[in-house]
């Protein structure tokens, strides 16, 4: 049986603050333009493919396309094919589908994660694509598009969603804790869309974290670093303080201070990443000093400025490229701290063995 899609609004920020027009999607300017153009002219497909990273806006994209489209609560499906993923609950859609909307010019049908359909179930959709009823207009979303058969795609009009920038998802969460009535301090903001990892949803579970905990409403960075499981600003600085001037003893006892203190090891160096790519910027292209400065707080900018001078000639372009490696390597290693460890013992230790750059 059809099942309506839900349209109860949860409590959950980025359920709450979805968005519901065109006009409010953020950082999709090429998918939006497309398809309001579309909508406009009136050339609407019957199949589109949302391709894109979790959390990118694919089913609300999906929904605003709907609703542009004047379809009715009642004549939009949604379907996870995660959960209903067999060639039965297809076969039930394709019955569905025969059938007329209640009160639109279309029935819309949403398939989210459309990669986890089986074979047998991609065989009988096929039949529905290759020649659907025109009353129907369907959606598939899917962060695999790999997964996802040619003979599908080739009947599909296909758009990639991009990651949003860290711009845009710290624009968004301090829209977002504005309208919560919440202050967010520039630094917290730049936290949490750092953590966010080019998710909305993700940035904005972090927020409703970080709003949870908070006592005043007055986000300050400590607490969202709490909250992510982030070192605090002063660690970090004291870890590339020790890089600037090649002590590797110092920046192992920074490194695990933060460890002590509850830190995730891919966190802290989330966090180096970020700042040593700052420090080249402050060096290479001093012009985006004014830009940098939102981004960090009020004792950050002055130390990171001056590591960017001949002081902090040891944090180089290499140095980075060292700890993006390390940064990929933690995600998966066995003992999260070993990565950073190796990496400094290469940088700083002189260690230059390929055996040992085999094994970090």
């Amino acid at each position: 049986m059809e099942t309506p899609a839900e349209t109860k609004a949860p409590l959950a920020l980025y359920r709450k603050y979805r968005p519901g027009l065109f006009d409010e999607v953020r950082g999709q300017e090429d998918v939006v333009g497309v398809l309001r153009a579309a909508v406009a002219n009136g050339k609407i497909a019957h199949a589109y493919l949302f391709a894109g990273g979790r959390g990118t806006g694919k089913t609300s994209m999906a929904r605003i396309l709907a609703h542009a489209l004047h379809t009715s609560d009642r004549d939009i499906y949604e379907m996870d094919a995660a959960s209903n993923r067999g060639i039965d609950e297809i076969r039930e859609l394709r019955e569905g589908v025969s059938t007329l909307p209640f009160e639109s010019r279309y029935k819309f049908y949403i398939i989210d994660e459309a990669h986890a359909l089986t074979p047998q179930a991609w065989g009988a959709l096929l039949k529905t694509l290759e020649e659907p009823p025109e009353h129907v207009v369907f959606v598939l979303a899917t962060t695999e598009l790999d997964r996802v058969p040619d003979t599908i795609i080739s009947r599909c009009q296909t758009f990639r969603f991009k990651k949003p920038s860290q711009e845009i998802l710290k624009k968004l969460v301090q829209d977002v804790a504005a309208k919560e009535g919440a202050t967010l301090a520039p630094a917290g903001a730049e936290l949490i869309a750092l953590m966010g990892d080019g998710a909305f949803r993700d940035t904005l579970g972090i927020l409703q974290k970080v709003l949870t905990l908070s006592d005043d409403r007055n986000l300050t960075e400590d607490e969202v670093a709490k909250v992510v499981g982030a070192p605090s600003s002063k660690i970090v600085n004291d870890f590339l303080e020790a890089l600037s001037q090649k002590q590797i003893g110092p920046a192992i006892e920074a490194f695990h201070r933060a460890l002590a203190q509850g830190s995730e090891a891919k966190v802290f160096v989330l966090l180096a990443v970020a700042k040593v790519r700052t420090v080249l910027l402050l060096r290479f292209a001093p012009e985006l000093k004014k830009q940098l400065a939102e981004q960090l707080s009020e004792s950050d900018l002055p130390f990171l400025e001056n590591l960017a001078g001949p002081k902090g000639v040891a944090i180089n372009s290499a140095l980075l490229t060292e700890l993006l490696a390390t940064l990929i390597d933690t995600a998966r290693a066995p003992v999260p701290a070993l990565p950073l460890e190796l990496a400094l013992y290469r940088v700083l230790g002189g260690e230059s063995s390929p055996l040992i750059r085999k094994v970090a």
